[in-house]
Parts: C-alpha cells; structure tokens; sequence
C-alpha cells in the first residue's frame, strides 16, 4: 500500500472515529421529548402563548394545548418557564488566543448560554473539514464556517497565511477566489472591505467595489451568503451597492444617513452591529481602554454612534442581527452574545425585537431556513429559560434548559460525552517524512497544505515562496523576502503536521528533525502545538547544503502569545506544526531553502 493512500485511509479513519463517536452519543440520549405548560415565544412575531411543544426525531411535531405524549417520550414540566428558539451568534472567532481556548470549552460556553448556532470567522478552510468532525463528536452548537478574503496588505490579511485569508484585489481575482474556496465547503463568505482599524490606524488598502462586487457574484452563484468586516458608513454604502448580505460591523465614524438606508433596502443588506466588542471599558491587550485616554473618549464616541445606528437603521426596517465578534481579548464566548441582546435594547430596540434579531433574523440571514423559530417541521434547536425574556431582557440568563436538533444538552441530568471535558484530540501517528517537495502540489509528503507565515500590521514582511529544481537533483522549497521594518520582522513556511491544524500529531518515538538546508538568514526552526505553545532552536546554516539534526532537547519552550508563567516544556505528544523562521536586519532581503524535512 502506498503513503499516499495510507495517509488517505487515516485521516479517513480519524473522521470515522469521531463522526461514529457522535452517532453513540446522540443515540444515547436522543429520546423524543414533550415540553410541557411553556409560555412559547416562537419567533415568528406572535405574542408569547401558553402551550406544550412535542419533539420526534429531532424536529417539532406539534405545537398546542392538551398533547399527549406518545409512548417512549420523556415530558418535561416548563411551568412558570419561557420557551424560545435557540439563540445565534453570527460573528464569532474560535481563537488559540480566546479564554478559553479549546473547541470544546468554547462549545460548552455557548451551549450554556443558549446559543445553538455559531458563525466562526477565524478557521482556514483546510481546518473545516477536521473540525466539523470533531464538533459532531461531542456536543456543540451548530458551527458555521466563513471563508475569509480581503485585499493584499489590508485587515484581515494581517496575521497569518493567505490560505486562511485569499487576498483580492481585481475583479478576476476574487471570482478566482470564491471558486476555490467553494472546494471546502465553506457556509458563508467574509470579505474584508474596509481597511479602517477602529482610529487606530489609516485604512491599510479597503476593497474597492468592483472587486467586492465580483466576490458578491460569484458566491452568490455558489449559493454562499457574503458577510461583510465594515466600520464606515461611507464604505457601509459600498458594501451595500455591491449586493453583500450583512455589514459584520457597526457603522461608527458617524450617523447612519438617509443614502445608506436606502442602499441596504434596495440590495436587502442586514446589519449585525457587533456591539459587545465596541463597549469602551472593554480591555484590550493594548490597554487603550482607560478611561480619561483619548483612546478611551474615542471609543466612547464611536459607541454613541453604534448605538445610534442600531435604532436608526432598525426602525428604517433594515433587518438587525446578531454577531459579536467574540473570540477577541475582552469579548468571552457565550456571555457576550446575552450581553448582546441586552446592548439591543440598550440601543433602543425593544426585548421582542431583540430576541426576535437573534433568532429569527439571524437564521434568515444565513438562509437557514430550518431553524430560528418554534414552528412545526422545524429543527428543534430550543432554550428554556426562567422568566420573561420579551419583557425584561435579562431573563434570557435564567438558562434552565438547552436542546440541540432536539436532544438536551444542557440542564438537570445531562451527561455531556467525555469529549465535552478534553481540551484537545487525541495524538495522531504520522509518517517521518514532513515533507521532500517532490508532490506537484502545494502539498506536503503528509498530504497537509504548506502555507506561509510573516509579521503582520500595516508595514509587513513580502516573501515569496515556491518549489525549485536542485542542483544535485529532486526538489527543494525556496523562500526569498523583504522585511519590514519592524524589529521583529520574519518570514516563515509552516509545515502543518496534521490536517489544518487541528489534531495534533504524536513525536514520541523519534529524537528529533533532520533537513537538508541553505540560508542567507538567521534561521531558526520552531514547533508550535496545542494551546499556543512553541518550542524552537538556532539552526547553523551558510550559503551551501548541509544537513542538520536539531534533537527535540535543544528545542526551548516560549510563553503563548500574550502569557505569563512557566515555559511549556516539552512532551512531543501534542505538536501540531514544524516552521522555518528567518530574520535579519529590518529592511533587508532574506533567503532559505530546505529539502528532506524528516524525523529521526
């Protein structure tokens, strides 16, 4: 049998394991259920009714008074208890930099608050794949993947590889995009179209409306919805006119004028203000929340208009839904999307708009048309809480019981599968061969996808990577750059280990790496693993080939982005990605090439 195929069967396997895991675990407790003497709020509109809601097979059976409960159903008793659809975050970011940090613990949080669908905006698509399987495998919401686009050196594109983020920037180019990214199977498209940091920074390189109108098209062709990262109204009015579904942001430099209104009716643009990451006392890692800063009164100033904007646009009927940004320092998962309801009406809305934004409206906006109200023949995705939601907003914390697809996942006698408790996947055996540049492919010997990686911000490190011919014969990986100016400048290939990144894979029984390499550059190799922890070592190189080993006990731990404390120490059983990182002098121009990434 071939590596290839052999490789092909355990990533199949993996998916296997998982997706079987999730089967047993919905089979066990997957019994029809009668939820009885509620006070239904059912998301169509209608005022809040008394009635018993029966659930088979997932799905709504029947909604009224005196049902009778067919034989092998459990009856729940909701007297006294409201009854709602479940709950939507349509803007979210599952981080290795958010507290938590685990797919797991992210999950529970948002289940605990009642969400039970969730756009993340953060994973490259080679990751949805991994992580769909794994979401099945334990309980979680249901999770909603965007594809991220934006424009070479704008936001968005900043921080990590241009597989996670396509960078645009013609017409031809985002159709090009779009396509390719339809290959995974992503739920929705995120394009960045303004450039604009929040008064941080000048707009580092916006997308122009020809360019946005083409990715518009073309994903509407692929029968995708097009989210929008936009903070200007005069860019709102962009987006708008180039046919985008939802504005991910709130409009903030100023107030929501008549041209705008009447550019989101024509083209059926809704907005999801994401109000919870703009509250000024919310601190960053920046600090910049201070009060008494100018930072802090611009803030302020910003969120007087957000507040604005989310009532003027509302009451002009322009669909308001609900995302947070969550993920991002100061914006926890699960509590900033109550905490978003309650900004609603803050704003202005009503507690029944605002529910009614954060379901029914959130589900249309995403065309999901299975969900979002308490309706017969509907998924059952349903939250009972302790008192009066469309009265006092902050009844929707009162969370007594939570149900996914119609089985309870949160609530008195719930048994979550043990993968609800792990922090990560177990460890995946792997070839030792990383990678010899052989494939014709982007691809390495593990069947992962190569990608890049440099300093990020307005002013960042260029690099061009590609496959060469050696002199000796066979293939070689040649990465040339020019620095930025920054002091920690570095441009870096990243050999993931496993699928996107996602489970980790097991070293335990190797010493450590062998490569063939050249360089004109301060080389260093770093493992990066699970959680945020790296590990790296010097690598000696010259202009010429030499081949080096880098044992695993010269690798030295380094804190996780933005950490204190002990540094990781190394176990081998929980790495995810090999990097070649170079450096030098800022400004100036970098080259390596490496053959023959092995273990040993």
């Amino acid at each position: 049998m071939n590596s290839t195929v052999l490789r092909a069967r355990r990533l199949a396997l993996l998916t296997g394991v998982l997706l079987a895991g999730a089967v047993g675990v919905a089979s066990a407790a997957d019994a029809d259920v009668l939820i009885r003497n509620a006070m239904v709020f059912d998301g169509t509109g209608r005022a809040p009714f008394a009635a018993s809601v029966l659930v088979q097979d997932g799905r709504i059976a029947a909604i009224g008074s005196g049902l009778k409960a067919p034989a092998h159903t459990r009856q729940v008793d909701a007297k006294g208890q409201a009854l709602l659809p479940g709950l939507f975050d349509l803007h979210t970011h599952w981080t290795p930099n958010a507290q938590p940090a685990t797919l797991p613990q992210i999950a529970n949080r948002y289940l605990a608050a009642g969400v039970t669908t969730v756009s993340d905006f953060h994973q490259p698509p080679e990751a949805y794949a991994p992580r769909r399987a794994w979401l099945h495998s334990i309980d979680a919401p249901d999770v909603m993947f965007a594809a991220r686009m934006s424009t070479p050196l704008g936001h968005g594109a900043d921080w990590g590889d241009e597989n996670t983020t396509r960078w645009v920037n013609s017409p031809e180019a985002a159709t090009a995009a779009v396509k390719a990214v339809a290959a995974y199977a992503p739920d929705f498209i995120k394009a960045f179209t303004d450039g604009w940091r929040y008064s941080n920074a000048a707009d580092n390189s916006s997308m122009d409306e020809e360019t946005l109108a083409a990715l518009v098209a073309e994903a509407h062709r692929q029968q995708l919805r097009v989210f929008t990262h936009t903070v200007m109204v005069k860019r709102g009015k962009t987006a708008a006119r180039a046919g985008v579904d939802a504005l991910a942001h709130s409009v903030q430099d100023g107030p929501a004028d008549a041209a705008l209104i009447a550019l989101m009716k024509q083209h059926g643009t809704r907005y999801a203000p994401s109000l919870a990451v703009y509250l000024p006392e919310r601190v960053d890692g920046s600090g910049k929340a201070r009060a008494g800063t100018e930072a802090y009164r611009q803030r302020e100033a910003n969120f007087a208009n957000a507040l604005h904007n989310v009532k003027t646009l509302h009451d002009a009927g322009i669909p308001i839904v609900l995302g947070t940004d969550a993920g991002m320092t100061g914006t926890p998962h699960g509590a900033s999307t109550l905490r978003e309801l309650e900004l609603f009406v803050q704003a202005g809305l009503t507690p029944t708009e605002a529910l009614l934004a954060g379901t029914r409206d959130s589900a249309e906006a995403l065309a999901l048309g299975d969900r979002g109200s308490i309706e017969v023949g509907k998924r059952a995705d349903l939250l009972l809480v302790r008192g009066r939601p469309w009265e006092r907003i902050s009844d929707v914390r009162n969370t007594e019981q939570v149900y996914v697809a119609g089985r309870q996942v949160v609530g008195k006698g719930v048994r979550q599968p043990a993968g609800n408790r792990a922090t990560a996947l177990p460890p995946l055996a792997i070839d030792a061969l990383v990678d010899d540049f052989e494939r014709a492919d982007q691809r390495t010997a593990l069947d992962t996808l190569r990608n890049d990686d440099a300093d990020g911000g307005n002013d960042r490190t260029v690099q061009v990577t590609a496959v060469i011919d050696r002199e000796q014969g066979g293939k070689a990986l040649s990465m040339q750059a020019r620095l930025s100016s920054k002091d920690d400048a570095h441009a870096a290939v990243i050999l993931p280990l496993t699928r996107g990144s996602v489970a980790p894979a097991d070293l335990r029984r190797w010493h450590g790496v062998r490569v063939d390499v050249r360089a004109d550059a301060t080389l260093r190799l770093e493992a990066r693993g699970l959680e945020g922890r790296r590990w790296s070592a010097p690598l000696a190189t010259s202009g010429s080939w030499q081949t080096l080993e880098i044992p695993f006990t010269a690798l030295r731990g380094q804190l996780p982005y933005r950490s204190t404390g002990p540094l990781p120490a190394w176990r081998g059983d929980d790495v995810q990605q090999l990097l070649f990182s170079g450096t030098g002098r800022a400004g100036e121009t970098i080259w390596f090439e490496i053959d023959n990434v092995r273990f040993y």
